[in-house]
């Protein structure tokens, strides 16, 4: 656990991680106890991750479907963050942040796939279809692909299985190409396999 002194000696002890600081930083209560806001917490994560992580915690701030931040917010704290320590990454990470994550393995492969050169997909967008409209994970809308990440209750919980059966089969039928991707699955593989699809449609380097 992390505990901040303010204005006092660094706190100590098994477990502990101590800092002390000389200025009140924006804090909130949970549980009875003040703990630093969400956007401050993740300036304070700088000098201890690395550029990815960042980026992934940055996401979740942004993501759905309950976002703790807004990107000005996360700009406005980079800004005040100049005289600490891991300025530079954050900065470099703010960049990279985006909105609409659902998951830190869609914000790792989507720093994959441009990584990787391929265009930058859009997450979990709306696709309409002939009989409803859905959401796809990572969205190639012009090549008409979409990468699908699937947790086991999408295998073991049979209404859920059913579903996704009605919901692929219905993107089958619009023309969308997908692939389903799962925890077991490398980066690599899926930017090569995404590369492979929209090779496939028409998309060049």
């Amino acid at each position: 656990m992390h505990v901040t002194a303010l204005g006092e000696r660094a706190p100590r002890g098994a477990g502990v991680a101590g800092h002390t600081t000389q200025r009140i930083p924006p804090m909130r209560v949970s549980g009875g106890v003040r703990v630093t806001s969400a956007v401050r917490t993740w300036t304070d994560l700088a000098p201890h991750l690395g550029l990815d992580e960042l980026v992934i915690a940055g996401d979740r701030l942004l993501g759905i479907p309950t976002p703790l931040a807004t990107i000005d917010e996360l700009l406005a704290e980079v800004s005040e963050h100049s005289a600490r320590r891991g300025h530079r990454l954050l900065a470099r990470a703010v960049e990279l942040v985006r909105e609409g994550s659902r998951s830190p393995r869609e914000s790792r492969a989507r720093l994959a796939l441009v990584r990787g050169g391929l265009p930058e997909p859009e997450l979990n967008a709306t696709i309409a279809l002939r009989r409803r409209i859905v959401h796809g994970d990572l969205v190639y809308r012009e090549q008409r692909v979409l990468i699908e990440y699937e947790g086991d209750q999408h295998r073991t919980d049979a209404r859920q299985w059913a579903h996704d059966l009605e919901r692929y089969n219905d993107l089958a039928e619009a023309g969308w190409l997908t692939i389903r991707a799962s925890k077991t699955m490398t980066d690599a593989e899926v930017v090569a396999r995404a590369a492979r699809a929209l090779t496939s449609r028409g998309w060049k380097r």
